[in-house]
């Protein structure tokens, strides 16, 4: 580390040592310099952005405490907190492990070859003290001569990697700053005159990292457009520099928001690739795989703004021991996933075939569970802590996703407004930024004194979307948000997009959703996983966890290896003078807990069942006025 004065140390600082890479063991150092009597520390039960009590403190280990360079005792309070046997105002030292071997961008993680850790999970919260400003120092493991640090806290003295010390305002930014250790590649790329970099662990020597920041340099730019207009400049961004981390792995994909940065995960065959001896064309099309690494980009990024800054007011100050409810998940997490397909589209990433099939995905996966009319996509949204993040075999049954609904509500609302031709959903959402005093907003803090955000501060509730949509719509939409927010009935899909230029193909849905089943088929089995609500599987009896072995029509019994083989032993038949094809009612062999049933069941007509929809390009000059507008 380069020679330096001297940096006083902050009332909490953190020492990070990735000291067992291969036991994946940190070793943390915790100083306070002032600690009050019976000082009480706690580690966080989860982690902003993922809404599920993940209880980190089960991974940490060896908690000690010493004041004046003597032993004291620690107190276990409950699963999460502890309490010191210690004198007030006089620097207190605790050092305890934590195991990091969960390779998911919540947690933490290190190995020989790369290492990774959110605050959350690492760093004991202070309490009493959590609004003062907090170190941290990580230290580069033995032997890794070649290994970078990257994260977005504020450097104060670190060396030519990265490694040393680093400044946070409080522990929410502490939280929100995750860290990436190893050797990785890196680039960078402006955005309205503001630093954006790319760090990638994992890549494969194929990799073409010039061809990711390039894609991802345009969907950022169309980001920007879309929150301050097409002239944005360094000033109207939120941030002063942001930071992408992509972890690359054999089978994985995931991500979470930070204010200033972002940790992803994806799959190492879908990033892009050198073409030896090949020019990369404007109009190729991307890889399935990539297209969704480059949403997944988008919506992360997106989330700076959105839930980031501009927030649920009950989110204005994030409780670590406890769960948060809010009830606008649909509005943060799900217009989020609206808006970071059609912001690709927008970017030219895609085209609008493309972006049709991705809406048809997401379509034909809210028609395609019964859920849907069982809970409200704002009951979802309350429900994430128990439901969302805990999917058994009856959740699509009993839920609908916020992410899913939420973006297919975004939809309704964006097409509905500009059909009435006032306004749209973006300037609803450019609204509610400029006037909620997002712009301003710090992530946990209130406004500091003296400032002159408003007393929001970045925080909404439903009643500010509704009041946004009425001062910009002309009317009020109070009869939209009770059906399709606080509702169960579908949405006006069908209407909305017809008038955009949208045509739609009603087609057969495939044989395990005629029937009201997901399975998994391997190695010539069949598992079934989910028996959807009212559909042929439930009224035979066939239930999650059944291995189907085969059937028995007219008078034979077949083994089956693929569900689809059903219509090779028991094809539709057409009765004289019908155009309708009809199958016979067949007997299921079921394998349940090692018993063998025989289960009556009835196939479906296939040439009258038609749940899937198949979107296409009616008119594209009118469907540009939508997909192709900033």
């Amino acid at each position: 580390m380069p020679k330096s004065k001297r940096t006083p140390r902050a009332p909490i600082a953190f020492q990070i040592a990735p000291a067992d890479p291969h036991a994946h063991l940190f070793t943390v150092s915790l100083r306070i310099l002032a600690p009050a009597h019976n000082q009480q520390l706690c580690l966080p039960v989860w982690i902003p952005g993922s809404y599920l009590v993940r209880e980190f403190a089960k991974h940490l280990q060896g908690l000690v405490a010493e004041q004046k360079g003597r032993a004291i005792a620690l107190t276990q309070l409950d699963k999460c907190t502890w309490q010191a046997d210690c004198q007030a105002n006089t620097p207190l030292t605790l050092t305890y492990q934590v195991y990091a071997h969960d390779d998911s961008v919540r947690t933490a993680f290190l190995d020989a070859h790369r290492g990774f850790f959110n605050a959350t999970s690492l760093c004991l919260r202070v309490l009493g003290q959590e609004h003062l400003a907090h170190q941290l120092s990580v230290q580069a493991p033995p032997h890794t001569a070649d290994w970078q640090l990257a994260t977005a806290l504020a450097p104060t003295q670190i060396d030519a990697q990265g490694f040393g010390l680093y400044t946070a305002a409080h522990y929410d930014e502490l939280a929100d700053c995750p860290v990436e250790m190893g050797r990785f590649w890196q680039g960078s790329f402006d955005v309205a005159g503001v630093p954006h970099r790319f760090v990638v662990a994992g890549a494969p020597p194929s990799f073409d990292g010039k061809h990711l920041l390039a894609d991802a340099q345009r969907a950022c730019e169309a980001v920007v457009a879309l929150w301050h207009g097409a002239g944005a400049t360094q000033k109207d961004l939120p941030f002063q520099n942001y930071l992408f981390m992509l972890n690359a792995v054999d089978d994985g994909y995931g991500g979470l928001e930070h204010a200033s940065s972002t940790a992803l995960i994806c799959t190492r065959k879908d990033l892009p690739r050198h073409s030896p001896g090949q020019s990369r064309s404007n109009d190729s099309k991307p890889s399935e795989g990539y297209t969704t690494l480059l949403g997944l980009i988008c919506h992360e990024y997106f989330h700076a703004w959105c839930v980031k800054r501009l927030r649920p007011a009950s989110f204005a100050s994030y409780q670590y021991q406890s769960e948060n409810y809010t009830q606008l998940l649909w509005l943060f997490e799900g217009f989020t996933s609206y808006y970071d397909d059609l912001l690709l589209r927008r970017a030219g990433l895609i085209d609008d075939a493309t972006y049709l099939r991705l809406l048809n995905k997401t379509i034909n996966q809210v028609q395609q569970a019964p859920g849907r009319r069982v809970q409200s996509v704002a009951q979802a949204s309350f429900d994430a802590w128990v439901k969302y993040y805990r999917s058994d075999a009856n959740t699509p049954n009993a839920t609908i996703s916020y992410y899913t609904k939420g973006s297919l509500v975004a939809l309704c609302f964006d097409l509905t407004l500009r059909a009435e031709g006032r306004t749209t959903l973006d300037a609803v959402m450019r609204h509610l930024w400029d006037t909620s005093g997002a712009q301003q907003a710090q992530l946990g803090s209130q406004a500091p004194p003296g400032s002159q955000a408003p007393p929001s501060n970045g925080c909404i509730t439903e009643a500010d979307f509704a009041a946004a949509l009425h001062t910009l719509g002309g009317r009020s939409f109070a009869p939209e948000m009770a059906q399709w927010v606080h509702g169960t009935t579908d949405l006006p899909l069908q209407t909305l997009l017809e008038k955009t230029g949208t045509r739609i193909h009603e087609e057969p849905a495939q044989l395990a959703q005629q029937l009201g089943l997901r399975v998994a088929e391997s190695g010539g089995s069949i598992q079934i996983k989910t028996v959807l609500r009212g559909g042929l599987a439930e009224q035979a009896g066939l239930a999650p966890g059944d291995e189907w072995l085969g059937l028995e029509t007219g008078g034979q019994g077949w083994r089956l290896s693929r569900l689809e083989d059903l219509w090779l032993y028991a094809p539709p038949q057409r009765k004289p003078g019908s155009r309708k094809a009809q199958a016979k009612p067949i007997t299921a062999w079921i394998n349940r807990d090692k018993r063998l049933l025989r289960l009556p069941l009835h196939l479906p007509q296939t040439s009258t069942v038609q749940t899937t929809w198949r979107l296409g390009v009616a008119d594209s000059a009118r469907l540009q006025t939508w997909t192709g507008q900033q």
